[in-house]
């Protein structure tokens, strides 16, 4: 009997759910309202796939689910998530559906599907850094995605880059996400701004402060990515998020920075691109991260 995957990626304004056939292709996606207040958001994960199971009417059906915070070692539940989704932490998913299920940090199933599908085919070695109202990232090591100890690799964001700088939420000084994300655009831009949107505006018509703020930011990421490639020499690195849909005025002054500070042994450069899935990037990576999984299974 084939396989279908459920992917779920619970956001905290949307869950985003697909169902995949084995080799890739999607047969249906949906948004569905989180409503994070006390748990009624499981209960719309779980009515959101079984809609979905019902509309595909396959039998065999494995879950993957996406979402924020630390794994447990066999990737069963999120561990780590304080502060938000009540409930979320230590949830056993595969009770719940009542079927084989996985859970995958959101980051890393957002890598999965470039991978797969998208920007990173054919990649070996990779980095992907979400650039949103934080920063978030992941790491593609030798074709296999790194978590690390702990389930903890990944959290690129979190690298300091001044460590006279303030904390973030992590106790990180200086960190790349406080540097770029656009949780602290108000504080980047002494107040005068509320979003990295209306800053690009101002940057747009030739403002002299949004200019300053948005370069500054632009030139922090680059060292980020420069210090990144040493670390960890990527053959690629991918940059997804919201901040993103800046386009060229992102990528193009990025390119010169990086310039200036890569360690380019030999004339080797790292290659920088931008995530070719949207909103759906997190449900379809589950969704191969569960088929992966149901298959690495039933070879044992």
């Amino acid at each position: 009997m084939s396989v279908t995957a459920v992917g779920v990626d619970l956001g905290g304004t949307r869950i985003k759910v697909l169902a995949a056939d084995a080799d890739g292709k999607i047969l249906h996606q949906a948004y569905v309202p989180t409503n994070d207040e006390g748990t009624a958001w499981k209960e719309n994960v779980l009515k959101a796939v079984e809609d979905v199971k019902k509309i595909i009417g396959h039998q065999k059906v494995v879950i993957g689910l996406s979402a924020p915070g630390v794994c447990n070692d066999d990737n069963t539940a999120i561990g780590f998530m304080p502060g938000r989704l009540n409930g979320l932490e230590n949830l056993m998913w595969r009770d719940c559906f009542n079927c084989d299920a996985w859970v995958v940090n959101d980051a890393v199933a957002a890598l999965l599907a470039e991978v797969k599908s998208g920007a990173a085919i054919g990649k070996k070695n990779v980095v992907l850094l979400t650039l949103g109202t934080g920063v978030g990232g992941a790491i593609l090591i030798n074709g296999q995605p790194y978590s690390g100890a702990f389930q903890k690799a990944g959290h690129l964001g979190h690298l300091t880059l001044n460590s006279n700088g303030e904390a973030d939420i992590t106790g990180i000084p200086g960190s790349l996400e406080d540097a770029i994300g656009n949780c602290t655009i108000s504080k980047r831009s002494l107040g005068k701004y509320l979003q990295t949107h209306d800053l690009l505006v101002d940057y747009r018509k030739g403002d002299y402060f949004a200019q300053w703020v948005w370069l500054s930011s632009v030139r922090n990421l680059a060292v980020g990515i420069a210090s990144l490639t040493n670390i960890l020499s990527p053959e690629l690195i991918l940059l997804g998020g919201g901040i993103t849909e800046a386009g060229d005025d992102l990528f193009k002054p990025l390119e010169d920075f990086v310039a200036m500070y890569e360690w380019r042994l030999q004339n080797n450069k790292t290659e920088i691109k931008k995530a070719l899935f949207g909103d759906f990037a997190g449900a379809m990576g589950a969704a191969f991260f569960a088929l992966d999984k149901y298959k690495n299974d039933k070879s044992e």
